[in-house]
């Protein structure tokens, strides 16, 4: 759609770029919630919602499935379910519940968020401002596009998986691995100096490929919504294109939490 009301080019932009963002008085500047305690309200509730109905959706048809040929929703479900699983069989080497219900978690629901990114980026927003009587309300409506999201994520896999390496290998081999490896005990400083490096990289590389991918291709979406009725001929290929690219979000940050997972629970 074409720039709402009397919005600037560059006030549309920020405008759809900005968070719906909740905080107390003494974190306003200028007006402005700013600093580490800022809540992002919209974040918060399209994810709470889309994750509630998904997996609703899931565990109603979980209780509805018959043993024979599966159809429909079942049908899908079961497609999706045995995908990750195979994927985890392929990847993953050793014993655990935990890791493929974490794969099929992430992986569809990081799907459905990304999946927000398809609905014109002016259709939500101005529900909602109708909704609240508030034409200025700004309201982002895909959680992947806001980075305290995706690190939020990428930090609960890291705590999952150094909490798995502790309960495979005990706490004596877990700390030997980290002082040992790769050059002997001799050099222990310089292994947990480098353990440290490889543990932070993993959830910052985790989050910011996910944000950043899904951002800039809202960014296109926006830029796209600018044409007004010149739009379609650009709109309609980025969004098959775009689906693509929301799959192979969700499906990158599955693989490698998976492979954190595998990682975590082998010895060297």
């Amino acid at each position: 759609m074409s720039a709402e009301g009397t919005l600037t080019t560059t006030g549309y932009i920020q405008h759809h770029l900005t968070n719906l963002a909740v905080c107390a008085d003494s974190a306003k500047i200028d007006g402005v919630c700013s600093g580490f305690w800022t809540v992002h309200l919209d974040t918060l509730l399209v994810s709470g919602v889309l994750g509630l109905v998904v997996f609703g959706l899931m565990a109603l048809l979980a209780g509805k499935a018959t043993s024979g040929v599966p159809a429909g929703g079942q049908n899908f479900v079961e497609m999706v379910v045995g995908l990750v699983d195979q994927q985890v069989r392929d990847t993953f080497h050793g014993k655990s519940a935990l890791v493929t219900p974490l794969a099929i978690t992430i992986f569809v629901w990081v799907f459905v968020m990304n999946a927000m990114d398809l609905i014109p980026v002016d259709f939500l927003p101005t529900a909602i401002q109708v909704a609240t009587g508030d034409s200025h309300l700004p309201f982002k409506f895909v959680p992947t596009t806001d980075p305290n999201l995706t690190f939020a994520m990428s930090i609960t896999v890291f705590f999952i998986a150094l909490f798995m390496g502790l309960k495979v290998k005990g706490f004596g081999h877990f700390m030997h691995e980290v002082f040992a490896v790769p050059f002997g005990l001799k050099l222990a400083p310089v292994n947990f100096l480098f353990r440290v490096v490889e543990e932070i990289a993993r959830p910052i590389s985790l989050s910011l490929r996910l944000f950043g991918n899904m951002y800039a291709g809202e960014m296109v979406f926006i830029l796209i919504a600018l044409l007004g009725l010149y739009q379609l001929p650009l709109a309609l290929p980025w969004a098959l294109f775009h689906i693509l690219i929301i799959t192979l979000q969700a499906f990158v940050f599955m693989m490698l939490t998976i492979v954190y997972m595998s990682m975590a629970a082998e010895s060297h």
